[in-house]
């Protein structure tokens, strides 16, 4: 268990009835939940997250945020005004997908349907079949994942209460389960690049939706340092939320009822009517004991299996070819990293230098035991074969620190036993809460975002 504080230190901590540990945008989610229903939150993140540049934690693709998908009625859930969507571009292109012989634009329906014919990937009649199959598909799949029980029924206290199951999933027409040879590769990079699994298999529901996701377009901020984490870190504010970031060695700890943290050697202790653990236990129990604290029996957990590994360069935007979108996948090399099976992603992202910069980060999914900077020298070459004729007007930025627990770049191989998976929310009896993104990260940034959503309502219930 978490270590218990003597009574006297009660004089110097601050209290809210949720602390937040971690900077995932799952909890960031849980946190407007919860925040706009009156209760005072804190987000706790780790130094080395909350100096990264917001663009380096974006996701690389949003989902429905056009005015419909349940990423768009989650956030209208949570609050967001429309004024703080304002800077909010609809993209017909979703995203770009470079193949070995084609560039095809990912978007809205007639928009692939006529990529599909140009590049040679399809015959009409195909095309549109292939189109129709997977909007019916995606309209299945949205239903499903709505009425899904996010938060299993089981446990401690107030979680444990009976739930019902969902509809299931009708089957995936063959066009999917079984795509056509030229269409394949294409399928192939769009989903691993929008979801990133460690695991190659993807559930049908989450297949479904994540081919279904583009055909609403894309969504870009149009300013710099601006992207969902931004709106919903205002929103938390707006709340009277607040941040605070945590650097070296700490501990969990209690304090009577109330579970909290408090940074060793220093006077620091923060505490909450509820804990939410918002980053990988595993890596939390591991940064604990790194220090020489105790980890308690709650912080076990599943260790990553793979982890995105992300580089960011800053380029002159006339070192850019025109025609590379917005979002791109890189999945045009043979085998191996950028390859269709392991693509790269690419951002492109507005400069607080000028509109004559553009800030480019690339990623991809390293299995978690890869050296770092192997990773990132790969993809720094993927970007380079990209753009061999920039020369230094495009250049690598500095390495950042990575953060030791706060690692929203984590990514974890199936769980057994069925998709989807209800997280056990409650880890003791006191009240601290995990949130696994385990659990949904097959659907990528719209998962974590549903899973904070559900999960702010169950704990709303279990604190009241």
């Amino acid at each position: 268990m978490a270590r218990a504080l003597p009574r006297s230190a009660s004089l110097r901590a601050r209290r809210w009835d949720v602390l937040v540990l971690g900077g995932a945008l799952s909890g960031l989610a849980a946190a407007v939940r919860l925040g706009s229903k009156g209760l005072r939150v804190c987000v706790v993140e780790e130094d080395e997250a909350a100096r990264r540049p917001s663009f380096l934690r974006e996701p690389f693709f949003l989902p429905g945020l056009g005015g419909k998908g349940p990423l768009d009625a989650a956030l209208r859930e949570l609050g967001l005004p429309p004024i703080e969507r304002r800077d909010l571009v609809i993209d017909p292109v979703a995203f770009q997908v470079l193949l070995p012989d084609a560039r095809v634009d990912v978007g809205r329906a007639d928009l692939l349907g006529s990529e599909l014919v140009s590049w040679g990937l399809a015959k009409p009649e195909e095309a549109e079949r292939f189109v129709e199959a997977i909007a019916a598909a995606g309209e299945a799949a949205e239903l499903r994942i709505g009425s899904l029980e996010w938060i299993r029924r089981g446990g401690l206290r107030g979680l444990a209460r009976g739930g019902r199951e969902a509809e299931p999933m009708p089957p995936l027409p063959e066009l999917l389960r079984a795509p056509p040879p030229k269409l394949a590769p294409l399928l192939a990079a769009w989903t691993r690049a929008c979801a990133g699994p460690a695991h190659a298999a993807l559930p049908p529901e989450a297949l479904a939706r994540l081919l279904a996701a583009p055909l609403a377009g894309g969504a870009c901020f149009a300013r710099p340092d601006t992207g969902l984490r931004a709106l919903l870190q205002r929103r938390i504010e707006s709340l009277h939320g607040e941040f605070r970031s945590l650097s070296g060695p700490f501990r969990l700890v209690e304090l009577g009822e109330d579970p909290g943290v408090t940074r060793i050697a220093q006077d620091d202790v923060w505490l909450g009517r509820a804990l939410i653990l918002n980053a990988p236990a595993a890596r939390i129990g591991a940064a604990l004991r790194s220090h020489g604290q105790e980890a308690p029996r709650w912080l076990d957990g599943p260790a990553p299996a793979a982890r995105e590994v992300r580089i960011h360069a800053r380029a002159l935007r006339d070192a850019v070819p025109e025609p590379l979108a917005r979002r791109a996948v890189l999945a045009s090399a043979p085998s191996g990293c950028g390859s269709t099976d392991w693509p790269v992603t690419l951002l492109q992202e507005p400069s607080a230098r000028g509109p004559q910069f553009v800030e480019l980060v690339a990623g991809a999914v390293f299995p978690a035991d890869h050296d770092a900077s192997a990773a990132e020298d790969t993809l720094a070459r993927s970007l380079g074969a990209l753009l061999p004729f920039a020369g230094n007007r495009v250049r690598r930025a500095n390495t950042l620190p990575q953060p030791l627990w706060d690692d929203e770049s984590a990514r974890f191989e199936a769980l057994p036993g069925g998709w989807p998976f209800g997280l056990e929310l409650r880890a003791s009896r006191r009240a601290v809460y995990r949130l696994g993104r385990e659990h949904v990260a097959a659907l990528g940034a719209e998962g974590e975002i549903l899973l904070g959503v559900r999960a702010g309502d169950a704990i709303l219930a279990d604190l009241a």
